[in-house]
């Protein structure tokens, strides 16, 4: 058996979506003929590098293996409250998978569901010879403002070297779990796995992502993300 690190996909699952306004959890609401949680799911499936695919479920859902029919990947049904407690649950069922400290890990939003396998190839090829690891990322393009409570601008802000982080963030399985549970010890808010990485003092890689990889968070991100998986049909 080759002791070359693998590459696992880990999808956390276990959201409600309450901004969507979708009348349910957001990955299983229906997107140009398939669930959001599909689409996703058939992209990480077309990389041929992912040694699988796990995904991370609330304990309670008992509707997943519905609205992907079809899945051959991993199930972990240990969500916890928030995204950073359903991504240390899935760190330790990759464990139990038989995935090691070198074995890398790229956790990828379910709702991040137009995204491409040539992406993931990317951010693949920059951080495998990578010491830390790295994210797809954009630079950011707009004037940056900051609001007042009763949203009038309170500032304009500086937006050079600013980017906006997406998914797949890709590290290594011991330093993730590591990070994870050191942010949760210091009573952090770990918002995304890079920042965790980050509050250890090191550094990720800024992978350039595409603009199409967003996250379905309002109502009208379902709008668009129809029309543009209508349009690669």
């Amino acid at each position: 058996m080759s002791t070359l690190p693998r590459c696992f996909a880990l999808v956390p699952c276990a959201g409600v979506g309450q901004r969507a306004g979708v009348g349910g959890p957001k990955q299983y609401a229906a997107l140009a003929g398939r669930t959001v949680v599909t689409h996703t799911l058939a992209a990480l499936a077309a990389v041929p590098r992912l040694q699988q695919t796990l995904v991370v479920l609330s304990p309670d859902d008992t509707v997943f293996e519905r609205h992907a029919p079809g899945f051959a990947g991993w199930v972990a049904r240990s969500g916890g409250a928030t995204r950073a407690a359903s991504v240390a649950a899935g760190l330790q069922a990759l464990r139990e998978h038989g995935a090691g400290d070198e074995d890398w890990v790229l956790v990828h939003d379910a709702a991040r569901c137009l995204l491409q396998p040539a992406w993931v190839e990317r951010l693949i090829d920059a951080c495998l010879p990578d010491a830390v690891g790295g994210l797809l990322a954009l630079p950011l393009a707009d004037t940056l403002k900051a609001a007042t409570a009763d949203d009038r601008v309170a500032a304009t802000l500086e937006r050079s070297a600013k980017w906006l982080a997406q998914t797949p963030q890709m590290f290594r399985l011991g330093l993730l779990q590591r990070a994870l549970h050191s942010g949760e010890a210091a009573g952090l808010n770990i918002t995304d796995e890079a920042s965790a990485i980050e509050a250890l003092d090191l550094a990720p890689r800024l992978v350039p992502g595409d603009l199409e990889n967003f996250k379905l968070t309002w109502p009208a991100d379902f709008v668009l993300a129809e029309r543009l998986l209508r349009s690669r049909l």
